[in-house]
């Protein structure tokens, strides 16, 4: 997960001329499609590199306000190119319904081979009760076509461990003011038919944010039983935000998913092994407090309270110095920067305050060891960093979303990061590459709305990664 929680104001890839998103000519520009897909997670043409998804959710779409958008940076040898995107709106042809003013589609993303093609589908979230998320199918030639799902949020993952991807469906909306709507849960098995249909449908189990909102998701199993865990982040009203946590089921009937003790907070959630045992390892960003919380994983489940590690930019070796303006853990993400089999953690804090520039933001990584997760050798990342393209500006919000993905397939996860006010809101996102000594400035590339074609002004790109 990597999104800002605050309420701040695919598929057509893009040829010259692009109107409103609209009908457009299916052509990958210089893309070499893959024969037989190879199952890499976060690949959506099947040609064995992870690709980057970016919602862009206050978009302009067909004179629609805040209508919203996703763009598709493909992967490859050389990773993210200008020439290799696929943008998809409600305008655009194959996907369901039409844009909407206020709708944001594009706020969160989930994806997975809901379809079992072998290769990742797409789904994008909005922030309508009203309206309904879209999965955007996978393919050879990249994203295309859709369906409809009844949800406002979602997440994928085998949550009852047969192999097949299912998908959480959270039906509800985004409440900007003190009472939330309210949310209702259900889980649909895999595989999910290209006619919107699930092999099956159960209970999700806990209703424990049927009065909230559900905001944003983050799936992996932390008990090594084969069925993914989840972890929600929740709108509880009145201005609050929490969190919760849950396991997946060992029945095979009934219920899902069972309640259980995570660290809590408001800001980013991600999964991942931070010391390398085999057990996916929870990290949570609490933002109010500028820290993130990492309990680790184990055959019993998650660790006891007693175990788990904040860390802060008092930590040492993290840079800087821990303030709670600064909302470290905002945004998380996790991913093996350097390839010692162990995963690092890239943590946003968009509201770090860089000489007299409030909310310039920055983006940390600390790395993962056979101890867990440690700020030995951390880094620090800002628009002012040598070799970052740009400049620091007061409420650019960089590091508001961030995602670690191997975008050029060489066994080093790179860093996506997005200032989603960057240029007084147009939203822009930089992307740097991992190497055995961590993220390297030496190949980054920048790029926002307009470097795809697409609606620019006070669009919020990169306002969610994925």
């Amino acid at each position: 997960m990597s999104t800002l929680r605050s309420y701040k104001t695919w598929t057509v890839p893009f040829v010259a001329g692009v109107l409103a998103l609209g009908a457009v000519p299916s052509v990958l520009t210089g893309h070499a499609e893959a024969a037989t897909p190879h199952s890499v997670r976060d690949d959506f043409d099947g040609d064995g590199y992870q690709d980057l998804a970016i919602g862009a959710p206050n978009g302009t779409v067909s004179g629609q306000k805040e209508a919203g958008y996703v763009v598709v940076m493909y992967g490859g040898p050389h990773g993210l190119t200008k020439t290799r995107r696929t943008v998809v709106s409600r305008a655009t042809t194959g996907i369901p319904g039409s844009p909407a003013a206020g709708e944001r589609f594009g706020i969160q993303l989930s994806k997975g081979d809901l379809d079992g093609d072998g290769r990742t589908d797409l789904v994008v979230g909005q922030t309508r009760t009203t309206r309904d998320a879209v999965v955007v199918w996978g393919g050879r030639g990249g994203l295309s076509g859709g369906v409809s799902v009844p949800a406002s949020v979602t997440q994928t993952g085998d949550f009852d461990g047969d192999g097949k991807q299912d998908l959480a469906l959270f039906r509800g909306g985004r409440s900007q003011v003190d009472d939330p709507f309210g949310t209702t849960a259900t889980v649909w098995t895999g595989p999910l038919s290209r006619a919107g249909k699930p092999a099956a449908t159960r209970d999700f189990g806990p209703d424990d944010f049927r009065y909230d909102d559900v905001l944003d998701s983050a799936a992996g199993d932390v008990n090594g039983d084969g069925r993914d865990d989840l972890a929600l982040t929740v709108y509880t009203g009145d201005g609050g935000f929490g969190s919760t946590f849950y396991l997946g089921s060992s029945s095979s009937a009934g219920a899902t998913f069972t309640s259980a003790q995570a660290p809590a907070g408001a800001g980013g959630v991600a999964f991942g092994d931070v010391d390398g045992d085999g057990y996916d390892d929870v990290v949570r960003g609490d933002e109010d407090n500028s820290t993130v919380v990492v309990a680790r994983g184990s055959a019993a489940g998650l660790r006891p309270a007693s175990t788990w590690k904040t860390y802060s930019q008092n930590t040492p070796g993290v840079p800087g110095g821990r303030e709670t303006v600064d909302l470290f853990g905002g945004a998380v993400s996790v991913g093996d920067v350097n390839g010692d089999g162990y995963d690092d953690v890239a943590v946003g804090a968009p509201g770090e305050e860089l000489g007299y520039d409030d909310g310039a933001g920055v983006v940390d990584i600390l790395y993962g060891s056979r101890g867990g997760l440690t700020g030995n050798g951390a880094q620090a990342f800002t628009q002012d960093t040598k070799g970052v393209p740009g400049a620091v500006e007061t409420g650019d919000d960089f590091g508001g979303a961030v995602r670690l993905l191997d975008i050029n397939g060489n066994g080093y996860a790179d860093l996506a990061a997005a200032a989603p006010h960057e240029n007084s809101g147009d939203g822009a996102v930089w992307s740097l590459r991992g190497r055995p000594t961590g993220i390297v400035t030496d190949a980054a590339f920048t790029f926002g709305g307009r470097t795809v074609g697409a609606p620019y002004a006070k669009a919020a790109f990169g306002r969610a990664l994925g």
